[in-house]
């Protein structure tokens, strides 16, 4: 549970970093999920020729390394949410029981129901974020789950449906973040209005510096620590300038039966004091719901993720 001190310091600035939260056994299994998916998608991979044939000797880093240098989209299959557009009836995603744990383990919850109370949704807008090298990304990528991540508060990239929504961001550290690496940044101080943002297309929607209201504090934590985020706080990430990867998840929670500002993507009940019977227990119910939702999106027209036209006037 947070302290007064904590909540206090969440409520003023806007954002808090948390050590410690997730325990070192589901940090293993989490690794150990996420190189049982490398494993067959690379040899998958090598099968079509993308990619060298995989070596008894190669740890999952080498396999992302000779994936990361290739010219096809290795990132999606890893995520935790479908892509914004060109969504297909076999766009991959991943599910597992490790990553359903994360999102509702109870120490997460409990620090999330410190902040928006005990009735807690698990809000779709969710990814994982693997970072290479800045150096080691082809500059015809601009995904900020890839490349370094563009100024923007996370209200900003929901539809208008959210603004009255009581949500928080909890981005967790899987791997060491740090400075050199690429860890977040954040612009403290509470705020009650939107910036302007800034959409074009092929790149990421952001908020120009001009527009940014304070000075940049970069928010280093350790793996399996957690930089907490109020949804009108602006944040981004510094680049990735060392030689290896830097790894995160970014989730987020809502008050239950407050819009996600993402309708058309699966939410569930994390948490309920009042009604327990109603929160989401099962993995595969979860996996469930986001094969469901791609069935119904692939091929349908195109939902919009976020409120900012591609010729704003944020973006001169």
């Amino acid at each position: 549970m947070l302290s007064q001190a904590q909540i206090n310091h969440f409520d003023t600035q806007g954002f808090l970093v948390v050590e410690d939260l997730l325990g070192a056994d589901l940090l293993k299994r989490i690794h150990a999920e996420y190189g049982a998916k490398m494993d067959l998608l690379y040899k998958d991979w090598a099968s079509q020729g993308k990619v060298p044939a995989p070596t008894p000797e190669m740890s999952f880093w080498d396999k992302l390394e000779h994936c990361s240098k290739g010219s096809f989209d290795w990132y999606q299959p890893f995520d935790i949410s479908l892509p914004g557009n060109n969504i297909t009836h076999e766009t991959p995603f991943h599910f597992g029981p490790a990553t359903f744990d994360m999102i509702t383990n109870q120490r997460i919850l409990d620090l999330v129901e410190c902040l928006i109370g005990p009735e807690i949704t698990s809000n779709p807008i969710q990814h994982v974020r693997i970072k290479p090298p800045q150096k080691a990304v082809p500059k015809r990528e601009t995904r900020a789950h890839i490349v370094k991540t563009d100024w923007h508060q996370d209200m900003g990239v929901t539809l208008e449906s959210a603004d009255n929504t009581k949500m928080v961001t909890i981005w967790l550290a899987i791997t060491d973040a740090t400075v050199e690496n690429g860890c977040l940044q954040v612009v403290p101080g509470k705020r009650a209005n939107l910036l302007p943002h800034c959409s074009q297309d092929g790149a990421q929607v952001a908020i120009r510096d001009r527009y940014l209201d304070g000075k940049a504090l970069p928010t280093p934590v350790k793996a399996g620590g957690a930089v907490i985020f109020h949804p009108m706080t602006p944040h981004s990430s510094l680049a990735n300038t060392s030689d290896g990867y830097r790894w995160s998840f970014d989730l987020r929670y809502n008050v239950t039966g407050q819009p996600t500002g993402r309708s058309h993507f699966p939410e569930f009940v994390a948490r309920s004091k009042s009604n327990p019977k109603n929160e989401l227990r099962d993995w595969q119910n979860w996996r469930d719901l986001w094969e469901q939702a791609r069935s119904q999106v692939a091929g349908a027209e195109h939902i919009a993720q976020h409120r900012w036209p591609t010729d704003g006037p944020y973006c001169a």
